[in-house]
C-alpha cells in the first residue's frame, strides 16, 4: 500500500513570511494539525498546532493580546525547520513508522523534484489500516497464536473455507511472541451462524485462539493470552 494512494492531495500550505496567527487560523479552519511551510515555492519546514501553542502567551493573558502577539510573529520563526518528508512511492507502513518514531501527526509528501504533492497524516493511515483489515465491512475476526512452520496459515484458512467462510484479510506478526511462534489475524465474511458455531469448535481443537470478534452480532469471546 503506497502513500500516493492514501495521501491527502489538497495541500493546505502557508508562506514562511505569513504570521503565526494566520497559521493558527488555517489549522483550525481545515481541521488539521500540521501544514507545510513554503518559501519561494520550496518546502522549508512545517508548522503544527504544537508550534503555535509554543508561540502563544499564557492562558491568563487576554485573548486579544494573544492575537496581537501571534500576528507579530512570522511562521518561519515558529515553525519546525527541516521537515521530515516521504515520497509518493513510500509504503504506508514506512510513513507510519516515521510518525511514530518522531512523535508527529503527519508529514509532507514530496515528488522527486522536491515539490509538495500531498500530505499524509495519522487519519490517512487509520483509513488505510481500516481498509486493509476490512473492519468497516464487519464480518468475524479471529486471532490465533500458532507455531511458525510451513503451512500454519493455510491449515487455518482451509478449515475456515471448509465451513463456507470467505477470507477478507490475513495479517501475521511475530511481535510479542515466543521464538518460533506468531500471531495470525483472519477476517471472515459470508458465514452463517450455525456454520460459525461449528467452525469455532473445530478451530479450538486445531489451534490456540486468542479471541473471536463477531462484528455483525457485536459479540466478542476473549480467551487466555498465551505467554510470550
Amino acid at each position: 500500500m503506497l502513500v500516493k494512494n492514501w495521501m491527502s492531495k489538497n495541500v493546505v500550505a502557508i508562506d514562511a513570511d505569513d504570521s503565526v496567527r494566520e497559521a493558527r487560523d488555517l489549522l483550525g479552519r481545515h481541521e488539521v494539525r500540521m501544514i507545510p511551510v513554503m518559501e519561494s515555492g520550496t518546502l522549508i519546514g512545517v508548522i503544527s498546532d504544537r508550534d503555535v501553542k509554543k508561540a502563544s502567551v499564557p492562558e491568563s493573558v487576554p485573548s486579544d493580546l494573544e492575537t496581537v502577539k501571534l500576528s507579530a510573529i512570522k511562521v518561519k520563526a515558529a515553525m519546525t525547520k527541516g521537515a521530515i518528508t516521504v515520497t509518493p512511492d513510500h509504503t504506508v507502513e514506512e510513513a507510519a513508522e516515521l510518525l511514530l518514531v518522531n512523535k508527529i501527526s503527519g508529514v509532507p509528501v514530496v515528488s522527486p523534484e522536491n515539490k509538495v504533492v500531498g500530505v499524509i497524516t495519522q487519519s490517512d493511515l487509520f483509513r488505510a489500516m481500516i481498509s486493509l483489515t476490512g473492519t468497516g465491512k464487519h464480518g468475524v475476526q479471529f486471532a490465533f497464536y500458532v507455531k511458525d512452520e510451513p503451512g500454519c496459515i493455510r491449515k487455518i484458512t482451509d478449515t475456515i473455507r471448509d465451513y463456507g467462510g470467505r477470507i477478507a484479510s490475513i495479517l501475521a506478526t511475530d511481535e510479542r511472541c515466543s521464538k518460533g511462534y506468531r500471531r495470525i489475524y483472519v477476517r471472515v465474511y459470508n458465514i452463517d451462524q450455525p456454520s460459525l458455531e461449528r467452525l469455532k469448535e473445530v478451530l479450538k481443537e486445531k489451534s490456540t485462539i486468542i479471541y473471536i470478534v463477531d462484528h455483525s452480532k457485536k459479540t466478542r469471546e476473549i480467551f487466555e493470552e498465551p505467554l510470550s
